[in-house]
């Protein structure tokens, strides 16, 4: 990422951004270690739920590390990998200790041999992956016949570019505008001062199919209600209640017994 307080080089690739040392401060103090509500009291209480019989675990897009870090707590996991692109993310994962072993690699490109875990998770990650179906694909292939992958994403619907309440003062009505879901589309997001984080929007169905043509059946999907910790931040929020944020898919390699 170039000066932190201009627009990044639209040139540059999804993922340099996310490895400069600015970026990654901003991730680190902002949503780890209890920081954000949303990870503490949602996403990494469902991860433990369902990482719960796993003995080999991937975290792929592992940042610095959180999610690999829970996983190498739940009983019964003996070798859990974070793998990610970015250095800087992973030089803070690896100074905040346990027994996880990370390496530099991208989701499209897993170095690992085929059916090499039986518990694959990947969280809030494949929104910023330009080869998705190769990188779904690479899921399946490092996944054990009968294993598991743990699929967090931005809700491609509900939380499509350009969707928000509607105040409509003609027809005194407020409703939740849906923008357009359909296009797939890349956008560089401001999300805070300095910190731009590019957003590749898909529809559900892209996911999906990705999934299936990966021998990859879908057993649950999950849409949950933002936690209290996040309505709580602003009395706006309050007025999303109803509106996900958060989808998480569970699928299983097809070939074996699930877990």
């Amino acid at each position: 990422m170039g000066d932190p307080t201009g627009t990044p080089d639209r040139g540059e690739s999804l993922w340099d951004g996310w490895d400069s040392e600015f970026v990654t401060s901003w991730w680190v103090e902002g949503f780890t270690e209890g920081a954000d509500a949303e990870y503490a009291e949602q996403i990494l209480p469902m991860a433990a739920q369902h990482l719960a019989g796993a003995t080999s675990v991937l975290d792929v897009g592992c940042g610095e590390g959180q999610v690999s870090r829970l996983a190498a707590a739940v009983p019964g996991v003996q070798r859990v990998v974070g793998a990610d692109p970015t250095s800087a993310q992973l030089r803070v994962a690896a100074g905040r200790g346990t027994s996880v072993a990370y390496t530099r690699a991208a989701a499209d490109a897993l170095p690992f041999p085929q059916g090499a875990f039986d518990t694959v998770v990947a969280c809030l990650v494949f929104e910023h992956i330009d080869d998705v179906d190769v990188a779904i694909a690479e899921v399946g292939r490092v996944l054990a016949p009968g294993g598991r992958f743990l699929f967090f994403l931005n809700h491609p619907l509900l939380q499509t570019p350009g969707s928000g309440w509607i105040d409509d003062r003609i027809l005194d009505e407020q409703y939740w505008r849906i923008g357009p879901y359909l296009t797939e589309d890349t956008t560089l997001e401001q999300v805070d001062n300095g910190v731009w984080i590019p957003f590749i929007h898909r529809p559900l169905s892209r996911y999906v199919n990705a999934l299936v043509t990966a021998g990859l059946l879908i057993t649950r999907m999950e849409e949950p209600a933002p936690p209290p910790g996040f309505l709580e931040r602003a009395h706006e929020y309050a007025e999303a209640a109803t509106i996900p944020r958060l989808l998480f898919i569970r699928a299983e390699k097809v070939g074996g017994a699930s877990r």
